[in-house]
């Protein structure tokens, strides 16, 4: 297995992406600490997936930065260590520009941009010590500008610009921060596509591939890579988890 004996915080874990995530670090061996909002589904969580592995999780709201400390602290208390951190979490309202307000700007960059932030910081003196991965999330919703998504957009692409900075602060240290940019069919795209199905089915008919990506089977895999001795040599990337909807040269 990859990943044995290897301690994860995963956030957003509960359910979506996390979720597939979460299922697939269990599967390789790793240790992991949930960490969601929502503590309804957490319960239902852990109960799936008793006698799978080791999990914990931690209801906190990464929104506020003093509990990325205790989000780490509780860890490593439990586990003993943490080698790898996988910042999947965020939410977001979709709006077009005129239309989008503070709240929806400070909704995204609250629990994506500034949560990866400080979550990062909380992480890096554990992470130090065992040479370990730092995985985060950006959207090709950045990368190509897709309407009605300017608060999310401008939220991940500053997480990939952080995660280029801390890629070469922290090689020093031994520590790896890559980029997984991800297209899957999660209850979140469900709800997009709701709102503005002409903007999603521009999303699936850009899929050279044909379909979304699966949570765990897709998406997963690639995490797992990123948190392996097998991505060793690969830090400050962004890898396209999107059935090949954008190229990165």
């Amino acid at each position: 297995m990859k990943l044995s004996n290897r301690t994860a915080i995963i956030t957003g874990g509960a359910g979506g992406i996390g979720q597939g995530i979460v299922r697939r670090f269990l599967a390789e061996g790793a240790k992991v600490a949930v960490v969601d909002i929502d503590q309804a589904q957490g319960d239902k969580l852990l109960a799936d997936l008793e006698g799978k592995g080791e999990v914990i999780f931690i209801a906190k709201d990464i929104s506020k930065a003093e509990n990325a400390a205790a989000i780490v602290a509780e860890t490593v208390a439990r586990f003993g260590g943490l080698d790898i951190l996988v910042n999947n979490a965020h939410a977001s309202k979709q709006a077009p520009i005129m239309e989008t307000t503070q709240e929806m700007w400070d909704l995204s960059f609250n629990t994506g941009t500034m949560a990866t932030f400080h979550l990062m910081r909380a992480a890096y003196p554990e992470l130090k010590k065992t040479g370990g991965s730092i995985i985060n999330f950006g959207s090709g919703a950045g990368i190509k500008g897709l309407p009605n998504q300017v608060a999310y957009a401008a939220a991940k692409e500053a997480i990939r610009a952080i995660s280029r900075t801390a890629a070469n602060e922290w090689a020093a240290d031994g520590i790896r921060v890559n980029v997984v940019s991800p297209v899957a069919l999660t209850p979140g795209i469900v709800q997009w596509a709701k709102a503005f199905p002409d903007a999603y089915q521009e999303v699936v008919d850009g899929v050279p591939l044909g379909r979304l990506g699966d949570p765990e089977t897709d998406i997963a895999p690639i995490v797992v890579f990123l948190a392996s001795d097998d991505s060793q040599y690969l830090t400050g990337q962004t890898l396209m988890a999107d059935g090949g909807t954008i190229k990165l040269y």
